[in-house]
């Protein structure tokens, strides 16, 4: 029997609720901090019915991730003249989670699929630098990348695909931008842009992760600097 309209409705805007409280939660409090069950009394649920709309803890915090990109993308749109990006709390505006199949109460395994977007606005330099002053501001969510991100290169964990393809599609992205540059006349011309993407998002997780430990760092400035060196 088909599920009704208004049953399938109620849970997708409750697991949208779900990920945009617990972006919230986790941007404030950490990846250590931001258990299931202080996630779940914030959306009114047992730990039990919270992970009911995602099937597992480990798949719910994959999702968050997800909503943490499609955050992202709108903050480095923002940056290259488009929509405004997201206030400091991480929080998405409520349209669309990134990611999962969308229907309350079923969970599943990750799909696979990248970051909500692969593309990059045609500043790319802008628009890195603004995602690294929106890092500085939810350490939360910095941690809960580098932790996770480490625990998942095994193959079997179940964030695995997920960073393997965000990683695959931030650097095409990242490549086709930078060719944008160059035939713009703004990067050099004979770097190669494929090379190029791999290491300026090495260079951005590493940031990233001595920023927690110094946050006296800054990101963005760092990177800039990473530009000038590039004669840009």
């Amino acid at each position: 029997m088909a599920r009704p309209r208004g049953s399938y409705a109620k849970g997708i805007a409750k697991r949208e609720e779900i990920l945009d409280t617990a972006l919230e939660i986790v941007a404030r409090v950490g990846y250590s901090r931001a258990t299931v069950r202080e996630l779940a009394r914030a959306v009114g649920l047992s730990q039990t019915g919270l992970l009911h709309y995602f099937g597992s803890k480990e798949q719910l915090f994959v999702e968050i991730l997800r909503r943490r990109d499609l955050v992202d993308l709108r903050t480095a749109t923002g940056a290259g003249g488009g929509a405004d990006g997201d206030g400091e709390d991480g929080r998405a505006d409520g349209s669309g989670a990134g990611g999962g199949n969308g229907e309350g109460g079923e969970g599943g395994e990750d799909d696979g699929s990248g970051p909500e977007g692969a593309g990059f606005p045609p500043d790319l330099v802008g628009a890195l630098a603004a995602l690294q002053r929106h890092n500085a501001e939810v350490p939360g969510l910095v941690q809960l990348f580098s932790r996770l991100s480490a625990e998942a290169v095994e193959p079997g964990h179940p964030a695995h695909a997920y960073f393997r393809d965000r990683y695959r599609d931030v650097r095409a992205g990242g490549a086709e931008a930078i060719r944008a540059s160059q035939s713009a006349g703004e990067l050099p011309a004979g770097i190669d842009a494929d090379r190029l993407a791999v290491l300026v998002f090495a260079l951005i997780d590493g940031l990233q992760m001595q920023w927690q430990y110094d946050p006296e760092i800054d990101m963005a400035e760092q990177l800039s600097y990473f530009w000038r060196l590039l004669g840009r």
